[in-house]
């Protein structure tokens, strides 16, 4: 209210609105306690079990929306000051509609229902009463940003890559939101969402962002999602400097792809750094290039990478010499070279072993066909053991013996989908490589599948025979 009634007065004492307003902003701070060397002892950090019910009170008496409670996804923040609570903080799901978001992002309809999830609202934000301090708020964002990502995807599966909150400008400037990196880009036009619809409540909200990855708009409206959202397992895997170096003797016996003028970077550690990178979770040349960037200088040293001559420091490959050495490499020569060396870091090979066929989403051979790929997968770590090319000519059935012949099956089960619910390799699996097997039977296979039926709706049928 002081500040308007500043504005107002202000062209009529001949002063410069902005003047006027910041005259009384640092009169007004002249007796508060300006203590920054104490916001270092500001923790953020999520809420227990037992404060769930504490939190939501206090958000309703204190905030100016009450709170009535989330559905989806959220997280909820306490932030701590010499052993009390000074602040709280929440977040939800995005919203589903926000043409200024929106439109900074340039995601289209199917992408954005499609990638939502991979954005979070800071819904509720209270500075509890008590002593004010200046410059808190903006410290409680950006420890609350700094750990929101990691948090996200260890509670529900998937990480975020933006933030978003709407701010009443009739109420608050935003000026936390500023000073701790958000950016306004437009305002809503002034509805909410209702079990019924959406309802004018004729109070256009500011929309604040915060990009929490390099690029975020541009990979949040990228036709390839980067690293997959779901559906995809990070291999659990760790690399300790023996494994690295039989990793580097491992791809030491490929041949040489490029020809040998103007050679900068070895293709021995182009590999080795794009093995580790996929390992960690990478799934396109640009995840595995910012994979290498991200090592330290020992790390590029154990991998073989090129050294500086001026910097005297090892530098990675960018992303076009890692694209150009992997597109050229022959592929099934690197598989042979790496599937020992991939089982060897599993701890145990017994275990539950499955089997499945894939077409490779935008891969063709050299007549243009889809390729196809068939595999075995450790299910506990998430490592491919073992992966065999279909050819043109063949199916999945004559090549499943060829893909687990090599593999140590004694004592593993191994699973697979309806088209190897086949006797001879049920047969293979139990006499020759001692291994225990689970099939689904469907309507490929009627007259089992009939049996089946009979025997599980039969008197004599025990489940836990």
């Amino acid at each position: 209210g002081n500040a308007r009634f500043l504005r107002g007065i202000g062209p009529a004492l001949a002063f410069p609105q902005r003047i006027c307003y910041s005259f009384f902003v640092r009169s007004a701070r002249l007796d508060e306690p300006t203590e920054p060397e104490n916001l270092r002892e500001v923790q953020v950090r999520l809420i227990r079990g037992g404060e769930k019910e504490t939190w939501n009170r206090l958000m309703g008496e204190h905030h100016y929306l009450g709170f009535q409670g989330w559905v989806g996804e959220s997280l909820r923040y306490v932030a701590e000051w010499q052993d009390r609570w000074v602040a709280l903080v929440g977040w939800c799901a995005a919203a589903l509609k926000c043409s200024a978001r929106d439109r900074w992002i340039g995601w289209p309809e199917a992408l954005q229902r499609q990638r939502l999830a991979l954005v979070a609202n800071n819904a509720r934000f209270l500075i509890l009463p008590g002593p004010r301090v200046a410059n808190l708020a903006s410290r409680i964002l950006g420890l609350t940003l700094k750990r929101l990502s990691a948090d996200w995807q260890q509670v529900h599966g998937h990480p975020v890559w933006l933030a978003e909150s709407f701010v009443d400008p009739e109420r608050f400037a935003g000026t936390c939101y500023r000073a701790a990196g958000w950016i306004e880009v437009g305002r809503t036009q002034g509805f909410g969402r209702r079990s019924t619809g959406y309802v004018a409540h004729g109070t256009p909200k500011a929309v604040w962002l915060r990009p929490l990855v390099r690029q975020a708009a541009e990979r949040l409206r990228s036709p390839v999602l980067e690293p997959p959202l779901a559906g995809g397992k990070t291999m659990n895997v760790k690399l300790s400097a023996p494994k690295a170096e039989e990793l580097i003797q491992v791809l030491l016996r490929l041949p040489e792809s490029r020809m040998r003028r103007g050679i900068r970077h070895d293709q021995t550690a182009v590999l080795a750094l794009a093995v580790c990178a996929v390992l960690g979770g990478a799934r396109s040349y640009v995840a595995i290039a910012e994979w290498a960037q991200r090592c330290d200088q020992n790390q590029l040293r154990r991998l073989g990478c090129r050294r500086d001559p001026h910097t005297r420091r090892y530098r990675a490959p960018s992303e076009p010499t890692i694209r150009r050495i992997l597109q050229r490499i022959d592929a099934e020569a690197v598989d042979r070279a790496l599937t020992d060396w991939l089982r060897s870091l599993a701890p145990s090979q017994s275990g539950v072993i499955a089997m499945d066929g894939k077409t490779l989403r935008g891969a063709r051979n050299r007549k243009g066909q889809q390729v196809h790929l068939l595999s075995a997968v450790l299910q506990g770590e998430g490592i491919v053991i073992a992966q065999r090319k279909i050819g043109d000519k063949s199916n999945e059935i004559p090549e499943a013996p060829a893909l687990l012949a090599p593999l140590p099956l004694a004592g593993a089960v191994v699973t697979a989908d309806a088209l190897h619910t086949q006797k001879n390799l049920a047969r293979w699996l139990v006499e020759e490589k001692k291994a225990d097997y689970c099939l689904t039977v469907k309507d490929n296979q009627p007259t089992l599948r009939q049996e089946i039926a009979e025997l599980l709706e039969s008197e004599a049928f025990s489940p836990g025979a």
